[in-house]
């Protein structure tokens, strides 16, 4: 196909349905764009060094603006001409970064910007270093199923699906930049079938976690307590940040960049809460709550699960931090809270509100959610202290 490429017409350049598809400018001969079936878009030219037909790669649209690819295109064309053209000096697609390379440059220009859970992808990325020294363009689909078998066969299947979520991303962001041409990934499917986890703790759980958190001290002590009373996410409480409280009025502020939807969350602290921060001491010079250096925040769960669990007896069902948030939930739910308040005290899209009414209803539900979890923190208050009253009850008998 060939036609006289403008800006609009590049962007209106639809994704390939089954290949790439290519387009020929008529102002410049020889340049042309190739259309990916993720519609990426990438500018190539056509010249005939010595006689020999040669593709020479010149960059992704719109990093590279059309402008600059029609001059690009006319340089290479008056080198061939005058018989300067220099292999050396062309971008050739056998020039591409390793994938060792890429990780870095992917976490930097992509996942830190968009994810706030990117350390977490990086380290998963990692999982792949047997291929780093691999060109990225070379990497088959095979190879990257061998990691995942691997990966299985190290009796942690559910990392596997983590795995290949990360290199989607990865392989993705290089067709979008034009690194590559197709994703070697795009037909892998999640090699293990997830079950979602239904795990609510009980009260002699929550009773004895309670308990460890007095034996914990700050940071962790407290950090949990509050987890178990907010039932909002570990990240968001780990990270929470002095200039986010106005404990006069208790309440809490999650700005947009520190929520998974990015949008505002407003916590009403219970008074159980507000007390436990008003016990903390304030490190100089420092924004985070929780934290051991000043500088970030606290860091190390899977340590802390590790102390956690010894207080807890033999053959406990296994748990996880964000069953505390599932637990939340149920509670609230037993004490008689409507479904959309607790998702309203979770930050959660769960389809009770949706469509139309979810665009449209920007109420908070402020004072139910501060009812809510004050309910809430009564009762996990009870659950904690029930043992202390029925000991009490055994002494003066």
């Amino acid at each position: 196909m060939k036609q006289m490429l403008t800006t609009k017409s590049l962007d209106a350049m639809p994704p390939a349905t089954t290949k790439r598809y290519e387009v020929r400018d008529q102002k410049v001969n020889g340049l042309h764009v190739r259309v990916s079936t993720t519609g990426a878009k990438v500018f190539y030219t056509l010249v005939r060094p010595n006689g020999s037909r040669r593709r020479i790669k010149i960059g992704p649209y719109p990093v590279v603006s059309l402008a600059d690819a029609r001059r690009r295109a006319m340089e290479i064309a008056r080198d061939v001409e005058l018989g300067e053209f220099d292999k050396a000096s062309e971008v050739s697609e056998a020039s591409a970064l390793t994938l060792g390379e890429t990780i870095p440059k992917f976490i930097e220009l992509h996942a830190k910007p968009n994810t706030k859970d990117w350390k977490r992808t990086e380290s998963v990325l990692h999982r792949f270093d047997g291929l780093k020294d691999r060109p990225i363009d070379q990497i088959k689909r095979q190879d990257v199923s061998k990691v995942l078998d691997g990966i299985i066969a190290n009796g942690t299947p559910t990392r596997a699906n983590r795995a290949l979520s990360a290199i989607k991303k990865l392989m993705n962001w290089c067709v979008m930049r034009g690194d590559i041409e197709t994703s070697p990934v795009a037909l892998l499917r999640p090699p293990t079938r997830e079950i979602p986890r239904d795990r609510v703790l009980n009260d002699d759980e929550i009773r004895m976690i309670w308990h460890h958190c007095d034996v914990e001290g700050y940071p962790f002590g407290p950090f949990l307590k509050l987890l178990m009373m907010t039932g909002q996410r570990r990240a968001e409480v780990s990270d929470m940040r002095w200039s986010e409280l106005n404990l006069d009025e208790g309440i809490w502020e999650l700005p947009a960049n520190r929520v998974k939807n990015a949008r505002l969350h407003i916590v009403p602290l219970p008074d159980q809460a507000v007390e436990i921060l008003h016990s903390l001491h304030k490190f100089l010079d420092s924004d985070f709550v929780f934290t051991t250096t000043g500088r970030s925040a606290i860091s190390g769960f899977g340590r802390l699960k590790e102390r956690v669990d010894t207080a807890l007896p033999d053959g406990t069902a296994d748990w996880r931090f964000h069953d505390f948030r599932r637990t939340a939930s149920t509670g609230m739910a037993k004490l008689g809270v409507m479904p959309h308040v607790i998702d309203a005290v979770t930050n959660h899209k769960s389809g009770v509100v949706s469509g139309v009414g979810a665009t449209y209803n920007r109420y908070t539900y402020f004072n139910e959610k501060r009812e809510a979890l004050g309910l809430w923190a009564s009762e996990v208050t009870r659950i904690a202290t029930k043992h202390l009253e029925m000991n009490a009850v055994k002494t003066s008998e």
